[in-house]
């Protein structure tokens, strides 16, 4: 079933008569019991890692998803929400911290890198001047180059606990937390604590 343009506005809940952001703030905090933020990256073969952060932190990953009486989807048991970026990087991922807290409420954030990532497999002159011949686009200032790709882990994990310690969106409460995982075995190692 499809769903008619004129009527996407039923599902905002900022359209719905009697509208009140602080009324719906506390229910989205009652649905969902968000603890941890986990970045990391999309590549296919790192799947595992929420259930590994999950475990690491006792935290529940997937968890459940939660039916009112008429079988709607109104909530999850999940205390793990993920942010899936290139490379599992923090610049990318900011804005998804600032959301989480300000709808759930955050504990931890860990940023986790992993072995054998395809942001090893360049540098960031190298990005920058292959933008320049292959699309015309000079992309040398969009991005800090620290965290445009990874070549040494305890380095970008720093930089990436560091941006996201210092930016004014990730809540003053939060652990920050940096591990490397292990593509082959999934094993999690950690790199960097940044603890509130």
């Amino acid at each position: 079933m499809h769903i008619k343009p004129e009527n996407f506005d039923q599902y905002t809940f900022s359209k719905q008569p009697d509208y009140l952001e602080s009324e719906v703030r506390k229910e989205f905090a009652k649905a969902v019991p968000l603890r941890t933020v986990v970045v990391y990256c999309y590549d296919p073969r790192v799947t595992g890692i929420p259930e590994a952060v999950a475990k690491e932190f006792d935290d529940v990953f997937p968890g459940e998803v939660i039916l009112d009486d008429d079988g709607n989807k109104v909530g999850s048991t999940t205390t793990v929400f993920e942010v899936i970026v290139a490379g599992g990087r923090a610049v990318d991922a900011m804005r998804s911290v600032t959301v989480a807290q300000h709808l759930f409420g955050i504990k931890n954030i860990v940023v986790v890198h992993h072995t054998n990532c395809g942001a090893t497999s360049f540098t960031a002159d190298g990005i920058i001047d292959a933008y320049k011949q292959e699309q015309g686009s000079d992309i040398s200032n969009i991005y800090e180059r620290e965290s445009m790709c990874i070549s040494d882990y305890s380095a970008s994990l720093g930089h990436d606990v560091s941006l996201l310690r210092q930016s004014p969106g990730t809540p003053k409460q939060a652990d920050i937390y940096g591990y490397l995982y292990d593509t082959d075995n999934g094993g999690l190692t950690k790199i960097v604590e940044d603890l509130a």
